[in-house]
């Protein structure tokens, strides 16, 4: 298997204390990778190292075996992502914030804008603005630009925020497809334990700025019958030290 992303002892602290502290992952493709915690553990600071927002103290990230400190275009030429909210042109129509988008790409063309709509299910709100929509609704035009370009990996940080839950089951379904029919690698930053188990088929646990394991999710719930149970006991053993 192919392995598409590599995180390398990625650090970075904050003056407050916060931050993030040797993380170390490998993830293949394909794979819907859950990278779980509670808010404040340090997801938000992991994810806009990997996209480039901010940079590391030390350690790096390799996308497709380019460091993101080195040869961030490389890195990311392959990459859809959204980071805490999905902006988005207010005054422009949901088709046309995807319009605008589309020129940064060669080969995107109407039927692909109308395809991602679908995808999300915005297509029946393509010609209404974004400054009218729900929390949920910025969030489903925000993944229709994510995945617009047919990117091989998504870097989503938390993609369900805000959904109802006919939308979470619509992005869920979305993400599943997109993993088994295109090959695509999710790396999903959540503190929905029920969204994760039911997600992601690895799972990453980070408790205040620290990796404290990684599993398949059918050997967690083989081990511990719920996502929550391991959660709880990954952290009461490593976590509160």
């Amino acid at each position: 298997m192919e392995k598409v992303i590599e995180i390398v002892s990625l650090t970075k602290k904050y003056k407050n204390g916060r931050g993030i502290e040797d993380i170390c992952l490998d993830i293949y493709q394909g794979d819907i990778f859950g990278f779980l915690g509670p808010n404040g553990a340090g997801k938000t600071t992991a994810m806009k190292i990997m996209t480039g927002l901010i940079r590391p103290d030390r350690g790096d990230v390799r996308i497709f075996g380019h460091s993101i400190t080195e040869a961030y275009e490389l890195a990311m030429a392959e990459v859809g992502c959204v980071i805490e909210i999905a902006d988005s042109y207010p005054f422009l129509t949901a088709y046309e914030n995807l319009k605008q988008q589309a020129r940064y790409y060669p080969g995107i063309d109407n039927r692909r804008i109308d395809e991602v709509l679908e995808l999300t299910g915005m297509l029946k709100y393509k010609k209404e603005k974004p400054k009218k929509f729900s929390l949920g609704m910025k969030q489903r035009l925000g993944l229709a630009a994510a995945i617009l370009s047919r990117p091989k990996v998504l870097i989503l940080d938390e993609p369900l925020n805000g959904l109802d839950v006919e939308g979470m089951i619509d992005v869920r379904n979305m993400i599943k497809h997109m993993a088994e029919q295109e090959r695509t690698t999710f790396f999903i930053s959540s503190h929905l334990i029920h969204d994760v188990e039911l997600t992601c088929n690895q799972i990453g646990v980070i408790y205040n700025g620290k990796m404290l394991n990684v599993d398949t999710t059918e050997n967690i719930l083989k081990n511990y019958a719920t996502l929550e149970n391991y959660f709880v006991s990954e952290v009461e053993q490593n976590g509160r030290v």
